[in-house]
């Protein structure tokens, strides 16, 4: 009898982006180290950027974590301290490190505010903003806890789960992947975009297939790799 046994789909690591912000992001965060009152970080070697930069990601966000969990809560954030936060965890050249940026937002200003800002920039903003966007969704979805022994959501974490669904309905990835052809914006976009057309309305159905088409004649070969991992099978 042949072997049901498959391979298991591995994954390309996504590309680094296309355009070199480094600089740019640099001085946001020397910029948001001042607005939120924490210390420039010491280095060892001056000329180390990325070094200085892992420093200063992380003090900021503990900063902004340990303003948070004071007895005022959200109600006592600066409102000022939002904007240049999301937009560095949006300009953050490395998608694993983003979320030292992300899941602080959050705990300071609730995930539905911060999943409204990155929308905004996927829907509207510029290609390097939107694909920013993009890599910092991920790190804004519900962790689902279940009941002991069950596949039933605890009541907190579905309460937590509804308030945003209407959210996920907005999520233009699809429209913005098939109208905007910067491969930055296409690689961020595609690792979290469902390509299953059953899991869409009727009449957005042939976009996916679009996008699966645009990503599988593309002339890179991380979206011809990462559709093909995506895919799901006719049924």
């Amino acid at each position: 009898m042949a072997s049901t046994n498959e391979t298991p789909a591995t994954f390309q690591p996504l590309p680094g982006r296309t355009a070199d912000r480094s600089a740019v992001y640099h001085a946001s965060l020397r910029a948001l180290l001042d607005l939120v009152g924490a210390e420039h970080p010491e280095v060892d070697e001056p000329d180390d950027r990325l070094f200085w930069r892992h420093r200063a990601r992380r003090t900021i966000g503990e900063t902004v974590a340990r303003r948070a969990m004071h007895p005022a809560g959200a109600r006592g954030m600066p409102d000022e301290w939002f904007e240049p936060l999301i937009r560095a965890a949006v300009y953050e050249p490395d998608p694993s490190f983003n979320r030292q940026l992300v899941e602080p937002a959050i705990a300071a200003f609730g995930r539905r505010r911060v999943q409204v800002a990155l929308l905004d920039y996927l829907d509207t903003g510029a290609p390097a903003g939107a694909a920013g966007a993009a890599r910092a969704w991920y790190w804004t979805s519900v962790g689902i806890r279940y009941l002991p022994g069950t596949t039933t959501m605890t009541p907190e974490s579905a309460a937590e789960y509804e308030a945003v669904s209407d959210l996920r309905e907005r999520y233009p990835a699809l429209r913005r992947f098939l109208a905007d052809d910067d491969l930055d914006l296409r690689r961020c976009i595609l690792p979290g975009l469902t390509l299953d057309p059953q899991m869409y309305p009727s009449q957005m159905r042939d976009q996916v297939a679009q996008a699966v088409q645009i990503a599988r004649t593309s002339n890179d070969d991380y979206l011809r790799h990462r559709v093909e991992v995506q895919v799901v099978p006719e049924r």
